[in-house]
């Protein structure tokens, strides 16, 4: 079962998310926070799209592994050190976020954060999926 998307026209037009995500029938995934480390633990990218692409895609193998696919998601939560720099290259990360996940856009904020767990890290992804 997809998650079904709702957005309401009398709210703004959603772009890169939406308003509503309902599902039923499916068993509840709930993804730990990724952001762009790689395989040895180490933060990779100097920039914040290369960081956002990298969590991403670790937050896509998490949701695959559980049994998922990106149109699962139901809910998607990022945390940014730098919601200016986020909002800066909101354009390019839409077109990473389509390049990975497609367009089947879940229910999304944007949390700006002092710092995360790993300092160089400028950018973490966590959400929660409805698989089957």
């Amino acid at each position: 079962m997809s998650p079904e998307r709702i957005n309401p026209a009398e709210l703004s037009p959603p772009t890169g998310f939406s308003h509503a995500v309902t599902a039923t029938g499916g068993r509840l995934v709930f993804l730990a926070g990724q952001t762009a480390l790689d395989g040895a633990g180490k933060v990779v990218g100097d920039t914040l799209p290369e960081q956002f692409e990298r969590a991403l895609a670790n937050l896509l193998t998490a949701l695959a592994a559980a049994g998922g696919a990106p149109a699962d998601l139901a809910r998607v939560t990022v945390y940014a050190v730098d919601v200016a720099a986020y909002r800066e290259h909101a354009r390019e990360l839409g077109l990473i976020w389509r390049a990975l996940a497609g367009r089947d856009f879940p229910a999304m904020a944007v949390i700006g954060v002092v710092r995360l767990w790993d300092e160089q890290a400028m950018v973490e992804l966590d959400g929660i999926a409805v698989v089957g």
